[in-house]
């Protein structure tokens, strides 16, 4: 697929591209209508092999492989891998996902554009995930810099919220750059390419391309901005199906003992997932790991909400989504699951 940096952003209905089979599949699709469908009380009733899940959360996937007695899994499940919340909601629609893990935006994205959908369980990270990196050769230097310049933007996921509020403490319009609308799986190819001056970068992708252009002038800027939720979300369709919650209800402990055990065993985890399945040295393999928060499962979800509003608000107020009440996004039946299944250590506010 060819970038075209002329291309004029569309707030109102950009929803950057995924992989091509999801598409394809999400054009046979119909978008539910936010707030359709309604749910009654979570089933309490295990989850049986007959039901199947399929589910978008590689980190999940990888740590099952790198430490089985995480599992088992209590129904039969179908590991897809997705690239961003773009894609997600691309899966969700074509009926090709039942399950992913994102980060806050995207449930935001999916409601302005009418798909129903929820969150089903909430971990808070206090790490600066989305660093703003220049393209190799460029002369911005300081955040004041980048007035003017060609700015890569995702409106779907968190790297498009964090550049808005990175312009935003740094006293920059987002009407004073020129935000190029791309899926975050096109930000490396944009700056080598010079399509763009400047895209927010995550691991490992950030270490990979600093590996190979930083000698040629790429750079990180400083950002204190963060990405607070990291979370499980699911089609309101899915939730509607009894086998279906009750085997999401089984998934979300053992997303919890996955993402601990990544964070007490570090050295497994940067072997057999950063060296082996994302192809980083062991070296930068710990220093991503180092950059980490804990996670920590909230007790109660209203601080997750309050977040979750301040993005949409920020999306809204520059004309990218339209203004609502993002608790219709939370499924507080699944509230206690997350806390309850977490050891106490790892229960809390960030």
């Amino acid at each position: 697929m060819s970038l075209h940096t002329s291309r004029p952003l569309n707030r109102r209905g950009f929803l950057a591209l995924g992989s091509g089979a999801l598409l394809a599949l999400a054009g046979c699709a119909s978008p539910d209508q936010a707030g359709s469908t309604q749910l009654g009380a979570l089933p309490t009733v295990a989850p049986d092999r007959k039901t199947t899940l399929r589910i978008g959360t590689a980190t999940t996937q990888a740590q099952l492989v790198a430490e089985p007695s995480l599992g088992p899994l209590p129904f039969s499940v179908e590991w897809v891998r997705l690239n961003g919340g773009p894609e997600t909601i691309q899966g969700f629609r074509a009926g090709a996902v039942d399950l992913a893990s994102n980060a806050g935006m995207p449930p935001i994205q999916a409601h302005d554009i009418g798909f129903d959908a929820k969150i089903v369980a909430i971990a808070h990270n206090t790490a600066v995930t989305c660093i703003p990196t220049t393209r190799p050769g460029s002369d911005i230097r300081t955040a004041k810099d980048v007035v003017g310049k060609r700015i890569a933007f995702s409106q779907g996921q968190a790297q498009g919220v964090t550049i808005l509020k990175w312009l935003n403490e740094n006293g920059i319009s987002h009407k004073d750059v020129t935000l190029v609308p791309l899926p975050s799986a096109q930000f490396l190819t944009a700056l080598q390419g010079d399509q763009v001056d400047l895209a927010p970068l995550t691991e490992p992708s950030l270490t990979k391309y600093l590996k190979q252009y930083a000698k040629d002038g790429a750079r990180t800027l400083p950002t204190d901005v963060q990405d607070l939720l990291s979370l499980l979300w699911a089609p309101t369709s899915v939730l509607a199906d009894e086998r279906k919650a009750a085997a999401i209800r089984a998934f979300i402990p053992i997303w919890i003992r996955g993402n601990n055990w990544s964070w007490e065993n570090p050295e497994q985890w940067i072997e057999s997932y950063y060296v082996k399945d994302q192809g980083v040295s062991r070296e930068d393999g710990e220093r991503i790991v180092k950059a980490r928060s804990k996670p920590l499962y909230p007790t109660n979800w209203d601080s997750s909400i309050a977040w979750e509003q301040s993005i949409a608000d920020l999306m809204s107020g520059a004309g990218f989504v339209k203004k609502f009440d993002v608790s219709v996004l939370f499924d507080r039946r699944f509230e206690k699951v997350a806390a309850e299944a977490a050891p106490a250590a790892y229960r809390g506010q960030a």
